[in-house]
């Protein structure tokens, strides 16, 4: 039932923001003019850099997994990963593509801990890349995003985002170095997933040269997404130079990431309405409309994800399974690592 309220929010939300950023006609105009005057050579451009997204993030989830001892041939690596970027796009909540692709690995790979220890640290990692380019980007242009009243909201929102993140990281590197999560009582909230990611840390912080590896294939992964965004503008001849779109994007990034809505569907626009107006002089409905179409070509890019998903036979699974199923699953699983820990 929780989830099914959830996903009604989520559904509500996006309905109610994409309107509020739609319905005014003179912003549709200024859409429609943007579409018949684009210059569509750039989405090319934009494609090209969400497939490097995809090569480094599907680099970083392989060197986490050699850590681990796990070794898969590269086809059953890369139909995993797809598979997850697919779910990533098309579930509520942004981590339903995790959970596919832990359950599936779990079945191609004796090593179960390490299976799910490899995904969680993959997710940890990219976390880190987008709070290090965030503060980097933030400290650089403070005073240029905070210069209107409305951008110095988003701004400040993020800011506090970004310190809970800080202060969450902290936090847990804390609970690990003092092997505090064992000593947690077993009904406290989050307990099972404190153990996990102390595991995590443990093992990564010996392999600092692959985890240094993950971190800047992070950090080019994050910044590929920027530049498919910045091609995306350049497509609607949006003039905007690098730097300023780049302060503006790590925004964007963070509130879009809030499970809030479908797949960020709404805040996106509206965010990148808001600070690409006001900081860069481009139209309301022009700026908007980036945001619909970067949604666009990260959708066409992850879509071969569903493909490989109706064609993937997993190791020891003769019939589909449900995804209720294969929640429970992974997470007796979790429990389990969190009871031998």
């Amino acid at each position: 039932m929780k989830k099914i309220v959830m996903s009604i929010i989520q559904v509500a939300v996006t309905i109610a923001v994409l309107w509020l950023v739609f319905h005014d006609p003179h912003k549709r105009a200024q859409m429609a003019l943007a579409l018949r005057v684009a210059d569509y050579r750039w989405i090319v451009l934009a494609i090209f850099f969400y497939v490097v997204v995809e090569i480094a993030a599907a680099a970083r989830w392989h060197v986490l997994l050699l850590v681990q001892g796990i070794r898969l041939k590269i086809p059953r690596l890369l139909g995993l990963f797809f598979i997850g970027m697919f779910f990533n796009q098309f579930l509520p909540g942004g981590t339903g593509g995790d959970i596919i692709k832990s359950y599936y690995l779990l079945k191609e790979t004796s090593a179960k801990a390490g299976a799910l220890l490899a995904v969680l640290f993959d997710r940890l990692v990219g976390l880190v890349a987008l709070v290090t380019i965030t503060a980097a980007l933030i400290l650089l242009r403070y005073g240029w995003l905070a210069q209107k009243p409305q951008t110095r909201g988003y701004l400040w929102f993020v800011l506090a985002i970004l310190g809970v993140s800080i202060a969450a990281l902290a936090t847990t590197f804390l609970i690990s170095g003092f092997h505090l999560a064992k000593r947690l009582p077993r009904e406290f909230p989050g307990r099972e997933k404190l153990i996990e990611i102390s595991a995590a840390y443990h093992l990564y912080a010996h392999h600092w040269s692959a985890t240094l590896l993950a971190f800047l294939l992070s950090l080019v992964a994050h910044l590929a997404t920027f530049f498919t965004f910045l091609f995306v503008a350049y497509t609607l001849r949006a003039n905007v130079r690098l730097l300023d779109f780049f302060a503006v994007m790590p925004i964007e990034r963070t509130i879009s990431a809030i499970p809030i809505s479908f797949a960020g569907e709404g805040p996106r626009e509206h965010v990148l309405q808001v600070m690409l107006s006001g900081l860069c002089g481009i139209p309301p409905g022009v700026a908007a409309l980036i945001g619909t179409m970067s949604f666009l070509v990260i959708l066409l890019c992850c879509l071969p994800g569903g493909i490989v998903y109706l064609f993937y036979k997993p190791s020891g699974v003769s019939a589909p399974v449900k995804l209720g199923e294969i929640q429970r699953e992974v997470a007796t699983l979790e429990h389990e690592i969190g009871e031998s820990e």
